[in-house]
């Protein structure tokens, strides 16, 4: 089916730009490949070869092809928005991640040393930047990736082309996934929060038993040593915690199916 050669009817044409469409509404919106460090025409490129290579092998079920442009325009964005929302589990994973790197930054002392993000364009805390690099290096190490294309084949098969439904259970399931940035966040940055609340507690009575000490001078370097260190013994349960994280996301995928495929 669709070769593509010699000639291909329009049907087809029509039929690759909505596969294209979901497809690229999946990679445009994956932390990795979404964001401004790939150039915009790699990841055209990408998007383009993946929907060749997977679309004579989809389990496609034809709808019927609207002849109104407005109307074919709105079903490549319903198509669009089904990639948006599978790879909206990863991108809750990494916005908890980024959360957590600024909750240690701004316990660090990094507020005023925020830099430019390449990933969304404006500025964030290092310790963001540095954890947000760790769980990319994650994301790939353990091919989630990999899961995506195959969710993105099978949902033809599961929700055919046309058939994407809005429903009650599908905005509950992705309310409770946008709560789980903030519990996730807190669970990265809890060993360096408790640890530095600790330091300061112990600055606080040294300033009151040494009132000639400066501890203004002293916190500041004593804040990012004792950070950098707490960052370094508990990087273990920083990739533990991530790793399982990342192992939920091909059940997350499927319970998403399931609430799409379903009528509103």
């Amino acid at each position: 089916m669709f070769p593509l050669v010699p000639f291909p009817s329009t049907r087809e044409v029509i039929l690759f730009a909505l596969v294209l469409s979901r497809i690229a509404g999946l990679f445009a919106s994956l932390p990795v490949f979404g964001g401004s460090r790939v150039p915009l025409n790699i990841r055209v490129v990408v998007v383009v070869m993946i929907t060749l290579t997977c679309f004579p092998i989809l389990v496609i079920t034809p709808p019927v092809i609207p002849t109104d442009i407005y109307a074919l325009g709105l079903l490549a964005l319903r198509e669009l928005m089904i990639g948006v929302t599978l790879s909206f589990m990863t991108q809750i994973i990494f916005s908890a991640v980024e959360f957590g790197g600024q909750i240690i930054g701004m316990q660090m002392g990094f507020t005023m040393s925020s830099i430019i993000d390449p990933t969304n364009g404006n500025q964030a805390q290092i310790m963001a930047v540095m954890q947000t690099l760790l769980a990319t290096l994650m994301f790939l190490s353990l091919n989630i990736h990999h899961v995506f294309i195959r969710a993105i084949v099978d949902s033809f098969r599961i929700i055919p082309i046309g058939s994407w439904h809005v429903n009650g259970e599908l905005i509950s399931f992705l309310i409770r996934g946008t709560a789980e940035i903030l519990i996730l966040g807190v669970r990265l940055a809890a060993p360096v929060m408790v640890t530095l609340l600790l330091t300061s507690v112990v600055l606080g009575i040294m300033a009151r038993a040494f009132p000639q000490m400066n501890i203004f001078m002293v916190s500041m370097p004593l804040n990012i040593g004792v950070g950098f260190i707490v960052v370094g013994l508990t990087l273990p349960i920083f990739l533990n915690v991530l790793e399982t994280s990342f192992g939920a996301v091909k059940g997350q995928i499927e319970m998403l199916f399931r609430l799409m495929a379903k009528g509103g």
